[in-house]
Formats: C-alpha cells, structure tokens, sequence
C-alpha cells in the first residue's frame, strides 16, 4: 500500500515538474526576426552590440526567440537601416539615429547633440530625465519602437590631412561627419559629407574627402584612418556620447509575446554597458600604438571650438523656432544638460581634474 502511495506521489511530482517547465518553452511561439546593421563586421564593437543582443535574447527564451544581424549592405545599405525598419523589410535595426537627421534634425536627440551629454549624461536624460518618453512620442510617428542600445563614450575628432590652427582652416574642408554636426559646421564653411563606416577609407585615400571622423582609435586603427591622414584631432565635441539605438518595427513590437518585449529590453541594456566598457578599455592601447605609428596628436585650438559652439547653440534656437517636433525635445534636454552640467562641475570635473594630473606630480 505505501509503495502505491509512494507510486501514486511520484507521479503527480513528474506531471508537476512538467507544468512547472519555464513558461516561456510551454506558451510561447518561435519568432525570428532579422536586423539590419548600420555597421560592418569588422568593428566588433559597435556592430558587435547587434551579436550581444541576439545572444541573450537567445539565451533567455532558450532560443525559442532568435536575432540574426545583418551587417551594413547585407540586406540594406547602412545608412537605410531606419527606412527598412519603418517600411517592415526587417524587423528592427542597430544604428545612429543622427543618420537620418535629414528626415527631421529632431532624431539628433536619440543619437547625440554636439557640445551636449556626455555618456553617462545622455543615459541619465533617457532613463530617467523624461527622454525616452519624448522619444517614444517622436519615434511613433515612424512606425518605429526605439531602445539605448550601446555608447561609444566621448568619440575623437579625427583624421585631417592638413593642420586646423585657425576658424579659417575649415572653409572649404570636406569632411566626412555624421549627424547634426554637418549642419554646425556648414556655418563655418566646412563641405559635411556623410558616409557609412565601411565606405570611409577608400574615400580618404582617393581624396574625395579631406578628413573624416569616425569614433576614436580602437575602431579608427582597424579601419587604418592613420595611413591615409596624419593629424589626429581631439575631442570630438559634436560627440560627447553616442548613443547607438535599436529601432523596432511598431507592429512587430506589439506582436512579440510579453516575456519577450522584457528579454529584449534587458538585452538592449546589456549592449549599452558592454559597449561603452570595451571602448573604454581597447581605446589606450589603441591610442598608444596610433602614436608610436606617426599620428600627430592634436587639439582642436580653443578659438575654433568656440566657434563651434557658438554656431552650434545657433542652429539650435534656429531650428527650434521652425521645427515644432525639435523644439518640443530641445527646451527640457537644454534644462536637464544645465542641471546635469552644474552636478558634474561639483563633484565628477573636480574629481577627474585632479586624479588625472596628481600622478605627473609625484
């Protein structure tokens, strides 16, 4: 009789067990999705944040929800990624937002404002600062659902073939510069010319361009900016911290069961942090061996940087008084960025002024 009983328990535990395996295996269908990279494979850290999502939104549904990135060009040109999201060519996209600021100078906000947030700012103003809501509000008018999905940190300023000393050395220079930045320095008679990563070599080289821009030396090392231009400028002011978005197709968002919208939001945040870390540990090194190659290690001179704010504060107020959309993100990002600025004067500029010099002392 107890070994029945006994019997009798162990089976009611087996079919427990079996009810009991994770919800996401037993309700939920198989969904794959295709993403369209702005970037090329060969940067493993920008388009790697694409391979980072797939994997853990893998891991989490226990591959019942799978991710194949497309790098820039395999399905769409890189700088098309919003337009195949929006029109449902693919599911969602890895990309700058600043991109498509020709559509509307507002997606500057996504992505960076020159002489803006820094990293740590620009996900303070998302998360927490009331960003992604007015965000959300703009993006919806695409058909798009964007998530913060990696942050280059403070980017260089890059590659020049000749010296900048003065405002009048950036008349006429072509340059290849992604985003609002182009629009700045039109008014200081600078040729902006926007070109997708893996396309930037062969246009340097040639000539086509006379400097370019891309984010900082781990990437521009391997993208071998150095044997083509000599001058390496810095910062990248028009950069202080890009953030690089996931973009989702609206309907194909609403459509994905409820554990998987929460997989691929963690997995978005995970990208954010893994990006911005590897940076900010490749990019020394990297640097170190620029140098030691021939790069000439330069700042931007503070009068053409006061230009360049000047102008860029300008473009804001102009393009605020005839873009309802803009103005409606810029007035509470400029409010948040005072605040933010005058937190980060206190305690984080005090701190990282004197930690970065106490050394050369001793």
């Amino acid at each position: 009789m107890k070994r029945r009983s006994f019997l009798a328990s162990a089976g009611v535990g087996v079919a427990a067990s079996t009810l009991a395996a994770p919800a996401i295996a037993q309700s939920t269908p198989e969904v794959h999705w295709r993403l369209a990279s702005s970037f090329p494979k060969s940067l493993d850290t920008i388009y790697g944040a694409a391979d980072v999502i797939s994997r853990r939104v893998a891991a989490i549904t226990d591959n019942k929800f799978t991710i194949r990135p497309f790098a820039a060009g395999e399905i769409v040109p890189g700088l098309q990624v919003l337009d195949a999201v929006q029109n449902g060519t693919v599911e969602c996209g890895h990309t700058a937002s600043y991109y498509y600021v020709g559509k509307d100078p507002t997606f500057t906000f996504d992505a960076t404002v020159p002489f803006g947030l820094n990293a740590r700012q620009q996900n303070a103003w998302i998360l927490q600062g009331g960003g992604m809501e007015l965000l959300r509000e703009f993006f919806k008018g695409y058909n798009v659902v964007n998530f913060p999905a990696g942050n280059t940190g403070t980017q260089m300023g890059g590659w020049f073939r000749k010296e900048i000393k003065t405002v009048q050395d950036l008349s006429g220079l072509k340059f290849r510069i992604g985003g609002f930045a182009g629009q700045v320095l039109t008014k200081l008679g600078v040729v902006p010319q926007q070109i997708a990563g893996g396309d930037i070599y062969p246009s340097l080289e040639k000539g086509t361009i006379d400097a370019a821009e891309w984010i900082g030396p781990y990437d521009d090392e391997k993208l071998g900016f150095n044997k083509v231009a000599k001058y390496y400028y810095y910062p990248g002011w028009w950069e202080g911290g890009l953030n690089v978005s996931l973009l989702v197709n609206q309907q194909k968002w609403e459509e994905l069961p409820k554990p998987y919208q929460a997989a691929l939001e963690a997995a978005c945040f995970e990208a954010l942090a893994i990006m911005n870390a590897k940076y900010d540990a490749d990019n020394p090194a990297a640097l170190k061996r620029l140098v030691a190659g021939g790069a000439q290690l330069r700042p931007f001179p503070r009068e053409v940087m006061e230009a360049c704010y000047k102008a860029a504060y300008e473009l804001y107020d102009e393009t605020a008084k005839n873009n309802p959309k803009f103005a409606k993100i810029y007035e509470p990002w400029k409010k948040f960025r005072d605040e933010e600025f005058l937190w980060f004067r206190v305690a984080e500029n005090s701190f990282d002024n004197f930690t970065f010099t106490a050394g050369q002392r001793r």
